[in-house]
């Protein structure tokens, strides 16, 4: 099985890491802006990352990969059985990928990625993302976070998973989260961070993130 696109993308780092939960093994493969071996150019036809190879059969997204993933090793690790719990976890999943995401994005991106790709930067976009979108998602997940520090379950799920990833690329260029105003936060984000299959994807992913870096 073969994962398809660049480690430090919230979505491919989520897909890592819940095949990682599952005992599935998977290698990753670099792709990404128009760039990547046949299975990527021919299992994402939009060019979006990740892509996922499994022999012949050829699929993109991360929602659906991780739902191809589960289906393939049944179990409750990841995704809770119990029909509220399920639910919520489901929410955070899209919570992550439809509000963080996209207002991560646009710091990240103009931060990091466009000037280590030389293309043009707004900073004046990820200010005002990181000014007015990102304190009340902060706000959000510091009232809803229970006393366990985990957001359904009182244990690791997807909801911790796909809700942190965008969280996490801000940390590489936003200290917001040490003003102490979203303490709940801060400790949440840490113990992502350090679950051991997080940890594991981090530092293969750090070479490629300090290499953009000092590119700025």
């Amino acid at each position: 099985m073969i994962i398809h696109g660049a480690r430090p993308s919230p979505f491919v780092r989520k897909v890592i890491v819940f095949a990682a939960e599952k005992g599935i093994a998977a290698e990753v493969e670099a792709a990404g802006f128009g760039r990547g071996a046949e299975g990527y150019q021919k299992g994402s036809p939009f060019g979006k990352i990740p892509a996922l190879e499994d022999g012949d059969f050829l699929l993109c997204d991360s929602s659906a990969i991780i739902t191809y993933m589960d289906a393939l090793r049944p179990g409750e690790e990841m995704i809770p059985a119990e029909p509220k719990a399920r639910a919520r976890t489901i929410w955070f999943e899209e919570f992550g990928d439809t509000i963080v995401q996209p207002a991560g994005q646009k710091i990240f991106f103009n931060r990091v990625v466009a000037k280590a790709m030389k293309v043009p930067q707004d900073l004046g976009a990820a200010d005002k993302a990181e000014a007015e979108e990102m304190p009340r998602i902060y706000d959000y997940l510091e009232g809803v976070l229970p006393d366990s520090g985990w957001l359904v379950e009182d244990r690791f799920t997807l909801a911790d998973l796909a809700a942190a990833c965008p969280i996490i690329n801000l940390g590489y260029c936003s200290d917001q989260l040490a003003t102490g105003r979203w303490p709940k936060v801060a400790a949440w984000i840490e113990a992502v961070k350090a679950w051991p299959s997080v940890a594991e994807a981090l530092v293969l992913e750090a070479p490629i993130v300090e290499g953009m870096i000092a590119k700025n």
